[in-house]
């Protein structure tokens, strides 16, 4: 299902259940209740749950985007790797070439469509991305420069197969949820609460206040869903953090 499908859903479930219950709620109240003030103690806890709430949600909303921030840097770092590779091996024969680019295409087809998918699902990738790097690295490391120029490309070609690799590992540990379910629970617990103060604070079917409480409740369900959306660095669906990847199968072939 669409992440944007699903933001829809949940928002237009949340302010239709707000209503509802605003409108019970108008139904339910008993004709001596007098809802035109509100205590002052009341309106203090409902500021300061407010505060804490904002304050912890955008805690939340700063640790999910930068693990987002650092998973995408990451990919670039590994496909740069490679794309130096790439660059780097005009020095060699053409053979050699094609050989190598091959195992760097293979290699990012892999990562893209295999390893991309387990990421989502949380699982273990398996061994075949590492094999395919170690081939490049057997590769440039079996074959001896026959010249100036080859010699000199050796070793930085050997640090960049490094490079790629420490990336590589560094993408399989990021991969999964950020926060962990105790936060979870706190946003979740926390939403509701806030969302709950609505009625405590006397809402009544006036437009002007359903207006505010349905506007109000969109916004809370738009803050949890971004932070489920940045909660995996690298997406809940789709490759899109893969385009760097993508884009090095393009110069490979």
């Amino acid at each position: 299902m669409p992440e944007w499908l699903i933001y829809t859903l949940a928002a237009v479930v949340v302010c239709a259940f707000v209503v509802a219950a605003t409108a019970m709620r108008h139904r339910r109240v008993d004709a001596d209740e007098d809802t035109t003030e509100t205590p002052d103690v009341l309106e203090y806890m409902v500021m300061m749950v407010g505060v804490v709430y904002a304050i912890v949600l955008g805690l939340a909303i700063a640790g999910v985007w930068e693990a987002r921030g650092a998973a995408e840097d990451t990919v670039r770092r590994e496909a740069q790797a490679l794309y130096e590779i790439d660059q780097r091996l005009d020095v060699y024969p053409a053979e050699f070439r094609s050989q190598v680019r091959e195992r760097i295409d293979a290699y990012a087809r892999h990562a893209v469509t295999a390893e991309w998918a387990a990421m989502e699902r949380d699982q273990e990738p398996g061994p075949t991305g590492g094999e395919l790097l170690s081939r490049i690295r057997a590769d440039l490391a079996h074959r001896a420069p026959a010249d100036e120029l080859q010699a000199q490309a050796y070793q930085p070609l050997l640090d960049e197969v490094a490079a790629a690799d420490v990336a590589r590992h560094e993408r399989l540990d990021s991969a999964g949820t950020t926060l962990p379910g105790v936060v979870w629970f706190g946003l979740v617990a926390g939403g509701m609460v806030t969302l709950g103060l609505l009625f405590a604070l006397q809402i009544r079917r006036s437009t002007r206040e359903l207006m505010l409480a349905t506007a109000f409740s969109a916004l809370v369900v738009f803050l949890l869903f971004m932070v489920w959306s940045f909660d995996a660095p690298f997406g809940h669906s789709g490759t899109d953090s893969a385009q760097p990847l993508r884009d090095l199968l393009s110069t490979t072939i």
